[in-house]
């Protein structure tokens, strides 16, 4: 049968579910998107996402891939997933790609965002679903010099779960941009890298706001950055306040638009 490989961009909140990956027995952003073509497939066809999301992120632009029947256009496949999925996720765009596009080896770069609250209203029921309620002071000029440090190629094995990618893998990731900046109610740091490993973004989150707060030295960050293992890193940081913004791919790799 004739195929056509599409690419979803998906939003979701990820309170209500157990991250990306299925898993038996629970509710997971893959085993939905999955039950959802079934549902219009007639058949069960995996949905291949760029990066697995831990249980809490959530995502304004996961991208994942899947083959479909060539009957089904990349758009009007879209209007028919978000006929029947549930209110916590949504394709926000569908692009035919090429057959040799893959949603994980294909990416070049991935963004993702860390909001803090600092406000008193960062308590608010409303906000601290999406963002981290802070209490203490932070020195903004400690939490940018550490995210200096950050850009660049290094090994993160240490800001990593240990056991997250084989003994063989360098642990490598080239950061292409890594700020904290201000936003109404506090602060957001966003990062874009090449690849990023488990917990990563949550790890470093962590030590940076310790830094800021003056319980870390921001030297701290390079010294990590040079330890074979992560028993010096910070706590990670709350899965609720990170957000997967955007998996980028090369242009060649999309269909011209239907």
């Amino acid at each position: 049968m004739l195929s056509r490989t599409v690419q979803l961009v998906l939003h979701y909140d990820g309170a209500a579910f157990s991250g990306w990956q299925r898993q038996p027995g629970e509710r997971t952003v893959q085993g939905v998107l999955e039950d959802t073509v079934a549902q219009l497939c007639g058949a069960r066809i995996p949905v291949i996402g760029a990066g697995r999301t831990d249980a809490g992120v959530h995502a304004r632009g996961q991208a994942a891939g899947l083959r479909v029947p060539e009957k089904w256009t990349s758009q009007a496949l879209r209007r028919s997933m978000n006929a029947i999925l549930p209110d916590d996720v949504w394709v926000a765009a569908a692009f035919e790609m090429r057959d040799d596009f893959h949603p994980r080896y294909s990416a070049i770069s991935r963004s993702y965002s860390y909001f803090v609250g600092t406000d008193d209203f960062a308590s608010s029921p409303f906000r601290r679903r999406h963002e981290l309620a802070w209490r203490k002071p932070l020195d903004f000029d400690r939490l940018t010099a550490a995210a200096d440090h950050v850009e660049g190629r290094h090994c993160f094995r240490a800001f990593a779960v240990k056991g997250t990618a084989p003994d063989r893998d360098a642990h490598h990731c080239t950061v292409s941009r890594a700020v904290w900046r201000h936003r109404e109610g506090g602060l957001m740091f966003e990062i874009s890298a090449d690849r990023f490993l488990h917990h990563m973004v949550r790890f470093l989150v962590a030590t940076m706001l310790d830094i800021g707060e003056g319980r870390r030295d921001v030297n701290d960050v390079t010294e990590l950055l040079e330890s074979h293992d992560n028993s010096e890193v910070s706590p990670p940081a709350p899965p609720h306040a990170l957000f997967l913004e955007r998996v980028e791919y090369p242009t060649d790799l999309y269909v011209r638009p239907e």
